[in-house]
């Protein structure tokens, strides 16, 4: 064989690697939401983070997800949430740094499920907020929200 025909077939070889490289990373990642995160999904954040703010813990809990309901009471719910008032304060700006989509043929999420993830500055300090929706009946729930931050270690 020939010099440049041996370098064409390490060109072609090349090429193919890397596009089965790529197909195999797509495929690792195929969890992750890339695009923009569905008006029905923000649109419920939206509402809660009002409800939040406006000390309505109350309406939070009626209009969860079922799944929310059996892990918690209304009364622990809604201490949970005076706790975090208490400690952080209001949300004064909020970043979303990351989103998965995901269905679950099983666990405790079992169900289409959307994972959004944000960086959020509160008044008296930063943390990181997780909100868990879950679609029951074509309408998105919340399912869990989590806040991790400095300030809630006692």
């Amino acid at each position: 064989m020939s010099s440049s025909h041996e370098s064409l077939q390490a060109q072609k070889f090349c090429k193919l690697v890397a596009c089965l490289l790529l197909l195999t990373l797509a495929a690792c990642d195929e969890g992750v939401y890339r695009g923009r995160v569905p008006g029905e999904v923000q649109d419920v954040v939206t509402n809660v983070t009002e409800l939040i703010a406006q000390e309505r813990y109350d309406q939070i809990y009626l209009e969860s997800s079922e799944r929310w309901k059996q892990d918690t009471t209304l009364e622990k719910s809604n201490e949970t949430f005076r706790t975090l008032r208490t400690k952080l304060g209001r949300v004064e700006s909020r970043t979303l740094n990351g989103a998965t989509e995901q269905e679950n043929s099983g666990g405790v999420l079992k169900g289409h499920v959307f994972i959004l993830s944000y960086e959020t500055h509160f008044e008296r300090g930063d943390g990181m907020e997780n909100f868990t929706l879950i679609e029951e009946n074509g309408q998105w729930r919340l399912a869990r929200y989590f806040v991790n931050s400095t300030l809630l270690k006692d």
